[in-house]
């Protein structure tokens, strides 16, 4: 029996989930055997789902906490921990901004995984379904020809050989011979309501995989999209995006934790069916079809016996006594009664057809053909789909690691944010590498404009104070001049501020202006008075 059974072998890590212990939700502990009915069993199923939703709780309390205590303890840092803490905050969300794609990228093979392991069982479910429908069409088939169309050719017949005792005796054994093959097509299985339930389960298992796997994908671009526009803020400084970020974070920690539940729970309860699945097949075909059927089916071997093989050779050996029969009629009573010709022609038609349905009859009953989808539909949900969700509930728990150190991550960044912002008031308005100083300039041009011309007077002044000491020329107001020096503190390197007040370019150099230069007398403004 074990030789027989090499085509499948259970998978290291179903026996690892099947050796997690089972409790119920009153701590006691009870089997590991699949056994979906019982009540006890899925209290075990949904204990480790209560565990991972506590694990959960406390994690979401943890990082409540932490941005509670960092809202409210405010402490003044150094240049050297405000570094530090910049440093720490790009780290963060760069190694978490991996772990992320990372663990999304471990989600989808998982995910494909799981879908390709459900497709493949509810393939075999089908097949199986499809061979099932096929014998009892067959079955149903052969006996309505054997039992109705042969008995209207016998009637017939029966009043042409009226006259003829031997050969309504040869009609009389050919009727018992059929009502004989009907009668043993009868102990056949009806394998109707197994076919039944394997098209609900593969029914079943089709619709909630496909929202399973819709949900997944989902979720999977929901995570990217949260990573994005959380690094995004960063880079950018946004407060807003991060705050809208750190709302969603804490939602996606929730949902890493809800998938991670109810990942374990199924990945448990597949592997203790993968354990044992032939005990568990046996137990719930046990009112319907008869064990021996069942074990020949589940261990397809050479040294087991065909329970359908008396079966099939008396439907083979009346097949073939009733064609010998009709053999002999043909050749010898039609002759003497051209009329029967038709009927025993139709009845060797019959006979044909039903020989030929015995030998697809035999094809499908053989256990090769529901071994092999047994066998598949196994090998499809015991190791693609355990793998899957395996590999589906990495991906939540560094899911979580991820978002979790993003989360925390924000308000640090949201505090670095504001010391910048700080230190960037504290600069000169009047640098020009001050991002401050240029919003000011922007929402306040005046100012902005005052900046100007008092550099562009500076620069004036110095490009003066080169030259040559000397009274310049201005024929402004006397009031005028004034203001201008009351308004620049007597300064005389803004002398020449009146002419950029009336819009007029400064004065060309020429000698004739050099001896009106000359020629001018001191104007005293200044109290001083200058030589010739």
């Amino acid at each position: 029996m074990a030789a027989a059974r090499v085509e499948y072998i259970t998978p290291w890590w179903v026996y690892w989930l099947h050796n997690i212990p089972h409790l119920e939700l009153s701590l006691r502990a009870r089997s590991s055997e699949f056994n979906p009915t019982d009540p006890g069993y899925r209290e075990s199923l949904l204990f480790w789902a209560l565990v991972i939703a506590v694990c959960a709780f406390l994690n979401l309390l943890l990082v409540v906490i932490y941005l509670l205590c960092f809202c409210c303890c405010k402490k003044e840092e150094d240049t050297e921990t405000k570094k530090t803490g910049s440093c720490c905050v790009t780290w963060t969300a760069t190694v978490s901004g991996l772990l992320c794609c990372a663990a999304i990228g471990i989600g989808f093979y998982g995910n494909s995984e799981t879908n390709d392991g459900v497709y493949q069982l509810t393939y075999s479910l089908d097949d199986a379904n499809h061979t099932l429908a096929g014998i009892d069409t067959l079955v149903s088939g052969t006996s309505y020809k054997l039992k109705e169309s042969l008995e209207q050719h016998l009637l017939r017949l029966n009043e042409i050989f009226a006259e003829h005792g031997d050969y309504v005796q040869t009609l009389r054994f050919m009727q018992i011979m059929a009502n004989n093959v009907v009668a043993q097509l009868s102990t056949l299985p009806n394998w109707q309501m197994t076919s039944s339930n394997l098209s609900l389960i593969a029914r079943q298992a089709s619709v909630i995989e496909y929202y399973r796997w819709l949900s997944y994908l989902f979720l999977f671009i929901f995570d990217l999209v949260i990573c994005l526009l959380t690094c995004l803020g960063l880079a950018k400084r946004s407060k807003c995006l991060l705050v809208t970020m750190l709302s969603f974070g804490l939602m996606t920690i929730l949902l890493s934790w809800a998938s991670l539940a109810l990942d374990t729970s199924s990945a448990v309860g597949t592997s203790d069916f993968c354990v044992a699945p032939d005990k568990f097949i046996m137990n719930m075909t046990q009112d319907h079809i008869s064990t021996e059927v069942v074990h020949y089916y589940l261990y397809c071997s050479q040294s087991l016996k065909n329970p359908f093989q008396q079966t099939l050779n008396i439907f083979q050996k009346s097949l073939t006594t009733m064609q010998i029969q009709i053999q002999g009629l043909l050749q010898f009573a039609v002759p003497m009664f051209p009329t029967a010709q038709k009927d025993l022609q139709g009845i060797q038609l019959l006979l044909n057809t039903s020989e030929s349905n015995l030998h697809q009859l035999t094809a499908l009953l053989d256990c090769r053909g529901l071994h092999k989808d047994y066998l598949e539909a196994l090998i499809g949900i015991c190791y693609d789909g355990v793998e899957g969700l395996l590999y589906l509930g990495l991906f939540s728990l560094l899911a979580t690691f991820a978002f979790t150190a993003m989360v925390c991550a924000i308000p640090q960044a949201w505090k670095h944010f504001v010391a910048r912002d700080r230190d960037y008031n504290d600069i000169d308005e009047e640098d020009p590498f001050n991002p401050q100083a240029r919003r000011i300039a922007v929402h306040n041009p005046n100012r902005g404009q005052l900046r100007s011309f008092c550099s562009y007077s500076s620069s004036l002044g110095s490009q003066a104070s080169l030259q040559p000491p000397g009274q310049a020329v201005s024929n402004a107001p006397v009031a005028e001049y004034m203001n201008q020096a009351a308004l620049f503190g007597g300064n005389p390197r803004y002398e020449n501020v009146p002419l950029i007040g009336r819009g007029s370019p400064p004065p060309t150099y020429s000698p004739s202006m050099r001896a009106t230069y000359l020629s001018v007398e001191p104007s005293g403004i200044y109290g001083n008075e200058y030589p010739a």
